[in-house]
């Protein structure tokens, strides 16, 4: 297919992908709320309530991380570390893995990730939040609240490669190949 064609038509597609995405704001905003605990997490400076981590914002972005062994996560989180200054703006931000608070600050340093980290190690936070599944912990979003004394979810959804959280797979998807069985590593050597 000739280029001009095949931009045209992909325009067309990335229109209709807004127009889904509109779709999809509508839809979000009509959400009811689901009240949640105020779990506890570890950090190197001790525990820390979820209701803690809003900070003097009244919404929270917490991401679910699996931790240091997950390469793709570590992907993700090297976007969100670019990003966290334009969100934070508008929101708290923190990822949260099940991996000691010692192993996180380690990662932040080498990666220089500037947010906060919590690890909800030994709780059932993951679970309750549907982001632990039979082979282990799953990547994504819940997205919460503050609402007066209460914590609500307000929003949530998993990551997978190619999603709309890491910029990567969409540049990659502009060669004509694709990804080409590309996965991420966490150094490039």
């Amino acid at each position: 297919m000739a280029y001009r064609e095949t931009s045209q038509r992909l325009a067309q597609y990335r229109g209709q992908i807004a127009d889904l995405r509109k779709k999809m704001r509508e839809l979000q905003q009509a959400i009811e709320p689901e009240a949640v605990g105020d779990y506890q997490f570890a950090t190197p400076a001790g525990m820390i309530r979820l209701s803690a981590l809003f900070g003097d914002k009244n919404d929270l972005f917490l991401i679910h991380n699996m931790g240091k062994s997950c390469s793709s996560c570590t992907l993700w989180a090297d976007g969100f570390n670019g990003v966290l200054q334009h969100l934070e703006d508008r929101a708290a931000f923190a990822v949260s893995s099940p991996d000691p608070p010692e192993t996180q600050e380690r990662l932040k340093a080498e990666r220089g990730w500037r947010f906060r980290m919590v690890s909800h190690q030994g709780t059932s936070f993951a679970g309750d939040m549907g982001y632990r599944g039979e082979n282990g912990f799953l990547p994504g979003v819940s997205v919460f609240r503050r609402d007066g004394g209460k914590i609500l979810r307000v929003g949530d959804t998993g990551f997978s490669p190619g999603d709309d959280f890491c910029s990567v797979w969409h540049f990659l998807d502009l060669l004509p190949e694709g990804p080409a069985g590309w996965r991420p590593r966490f150094t490039y050597s």
